[in-house]
């Protein structure tokens, strides 16, 4: 197990753009800020998603798609960089409209009905995301 030190930066308080890619528009707001790397959490409501499993048998990502309005109920994850490029990671937990509940790792295509986020700048080492030979996954580089 690896660890790292980093201290709190600037705390950003956005709304993300009604019928925006959610992934998108995080991956955006880090941008604009400079923001190498952060904590990120969120509520609000999607007007749809996509949301993404990890089969760890197999090594890949499963997804299914939920084609009606959902209420974020909690809306977590981290910014880092993956390939050069910032990466936003996150995990959503939904509420559809009955009370039943859908949770995974956001995909491309959850589109933003309304969305307030926090996002806590972490200062320190960069954070990389490179491929893992044991989970098969995408995890920090030098943790």
């Amino acid at each position: 197990m690896g660890s790292g030190v980093f201290a709190q930066g600037r705390s950003i308080v956005a709304r993300l753009e009604h019928g925006g890619d959610l992934l998108d528009e995080i991956v955006a707001l880090a941008e604009r800020h400079g923001i190498e790397a952060g904590a990120l959490q969120g509520l609000g409501a999607l007007q749809r998603a996509r949301l993404a499993y990890y089969d760890q048998t197999g090594k890949t990502y499963g997804e299914f798609a939920l084609e009606q309005p959902l209420e974020i109920t909690a809306l977590a994850g981290n910014l880092s960089r993956r390939d050069g490029e910032h990466a936003a990671h996150v995990h959503l937990t939904l509420a559809a409209s009955d009370g039943r509940a859908f949770g995974g790792h956001a995909a491309p295509g959850c589109v933003v009905f309304a969305c307030e986020l926090v996002v806590t700048e972490l200062l320190g080492q960069p954070l990389e995301r490179v491929h893992d030979e044991v989970t098969g996954l995408p995890l920090w580089r030098g943790l």
